[in-house]
């Protein structure tokens, strides 16, 4: 990409101003790229009136919309981080991240704006303004009433904000990552565009499914890329799985993005609906976020073809691997070789492992990065040498390609042997009455930690002891015994991020609270 063309929604509304820059797959709401340009000009208008200067910050809390893009951009061009909340968290959950990123203004949706939310909100020891984004509500001003107050021509010097990411909390509260505001003129240094354009060839023609929620990383970071190269983008109010087929279909998608949750929906499915729908636009499917099963992905290649990417990082930053589907066909299992930063294996004491063992999953060669607000926790990502690790547990091949096994986080000690439960996990999803499953450790008087397994069925009717004893066996069948579960128990659903992520967190504390 030129970066000396400075791309962002303006140029592109000055190039093609009526193209459809993002559309809602379910209802058809759209912003051309004059339109989300103008919103994206008044916005930020409205923050330096408000009295926001450069490198301040913005907090939005709002479902899937058609005015999230334009959020995220007025923030952008107005030299802003910003961070888009998930609408799953509780009103504490929430009050603690926008005081912990020092939002200056936070903007709702009517849905979000509840009573116990703005409470909350109005507690803090320094309360942002709280707008409502469609419609006043408990005495909140509407945003969008007040945004016409302002001018929609191109902004003067604009510099480049940032979005400033928060992990997804899983053991414990969210840590945010905040990066250093670059200082140049917008659309100066739009490194996943860049990327978006070299690997996956998107460009003003691509058409992108985004079917997850738009506060996570991939929806805010891609669908941006996806604007700079003047493309088109299609979030799904909420992800179903014959909706997104619908939307490849009705939108003729070229490019989509998904988590391995959705690919167990998808493949659900019966035969006669998956059937149903023309998926011949496709030409990138991309998957991340979570270990995907070995099983599931041979399934997805077979059904949509050698299209799928898959790449593996982090809210931090700390470096990348990527493998499309020749390499993953010959590596099965595998999430790629790194593409940013230079990979190591090492254990506990810090000692390099020979390919083959799992470790601890290292980076070195990228840059540093930061937690806002916590030196100690930054410190303990970095070794002696500067390398930094997140937590995850993995290992190599000789050829490089890197396999994740688990998060350090959910490792289980039983007996004294070390118990990788995503293993069990996928072995337990591979059975046909299973929809979804986790498994964690709990307290064991003689074992200190025994395995369990908490599983979602297709059908909770199902659900008995009897089912309980095949799906053990079924597991003695494919792992040592020692992985396998000595409990397993049914429920209905389980605590899981929309981005495929296990709230392992919220099943162990429910065991550390029966035992005291």
């Amino acid at each position: 990409m030129a970066t000396s063309l400075l791309r962002h929604p303006g140029f592109h509304a000055k190039q093609s101003p009526e193209r459809i820059a993002v559309v809602m797959a379910e209802s058809g709401a759209s912003l051309t790229y004059r339109e989300l340009n103008a919103f994206a000009n008044r916005l930020a208008r409205f923050y330096q009136a408000f009295g926001l200067e450069y490198g301040d910050h913005v907090a939005y809390q709002l479902e899937n919309r058609v005015e999230c893009p334009a959020l995220q951009w007025g923030a952008h061009y107005a030299g802003l981080y910003y961070t888009f909340l998930s609408t799953r968290l509780t009103p504490a959950e929430s009050a603690y991240i926008v005081e912990d990123c020092d939002a200056r203004v936070l903007v709702l949706s009517a849905r979000c704006a509840t009573p116990e939310l703005l409470a909350a909100i109005a507690g803090l020891a320094r309360p942002p303004a709280v707008f409502i984004i469609d419609a006043p509500c408990n005495g909140r001003e509407a945003l969008l009433a007040a945004l016409q107050r302002h001018a929609h021509g191109d902004l003067e010097g604009a510099l480049e904000g940032s979005e400033m990411l928060y992990s997804s909390g899983t053991t414990g509260r969210p840590k945010g990552v905040k990066p250093t505001l670059s200082g140049k003129p917008l659309g100066s240094t739009e490194v996943i565009a860049e990327q978006l354009e070299k690997a996956f060839a998107v460009n003003e023609h691509c058409v992108y499914l985004s079917p997850a929620p738009y506060y996570h990383a991939a929806p805010l970071k891609w669908v941006r890329g996806v604007h700079v190269l003047g493309g088109t983008a299609i979030l799904m109010e909420k992800f179903d799985p014959q909706a997104a087929l619908a939307a490849i279909a009705e939108y003729q998608a070229t490019h989509s993005q998904w988590v391995p949750t959705m690919f167990h929906r998808l493949l659900n499915l019966p035969a006669e609906i998956r059937e149903q729908y023309a998926l011949d636009s496709q030409q990138v499917v991309v998957h991340a976020a979570a270990p995907c099963p070995i099983p599931t992905k041979q399934a997805m290649i077979d059904w949509w073809g050698p299209i799928l990417y898959e790449y593996y990082g982090s809210t931090e930053q700390i470096g990348m691997t990527m493998a499309n589907t020749n390499d993953w066909l010959r590596h099965p299992g595998t999430v790629g070789r790194a593409i940013y930063g230079r990979l190591h294996i090492l254990d506990d004491a810090g000692k390099a492992l020979p390919n083959g063992q799992d470790g601890l999953v290292y980076f070195s060669d990228s840059l540093p990065f930061s937690y806002h607000k916590d030196p100690a926790k930054t410190a303990e990502a970095y070794n002696d040498r500067g390398w930094a690790c997140v937590g995850d547990i993995g290992h190599l091949d000789d050829e490089g390609f890197l396999y994740l096994t688990d998060r350090q986080s959910n490792m289980i000690i039983s007996g004294g042997v070390n118990v990788y439960p995503q293993e069990t996990e996928n072995v337990l999803l591979n059975h046909p009455l299973v929809l979804d499953a986790a498994v964690i450790g709990i307290p064991d008087h003689d074992l200190g930690e025994s395995v369990h397994a908490v599983v979602q069925l297709h059908d909770h009717n199902q659900a008995n002891d009897e089912l309980a004893a095949v799906l053990n066996q079924f597991c003695r069948g494919h792992l040592s015994s020692i992985k396998c579960p000595r409990s397993i128990e049914f429920r209905q659903d389980l605590p899981r991020e929309p981005t495929g992520k296990l709230l392992k967190r919220l099943l162990r504390d429910e065991y550390t609270r029966i035992t005291g």
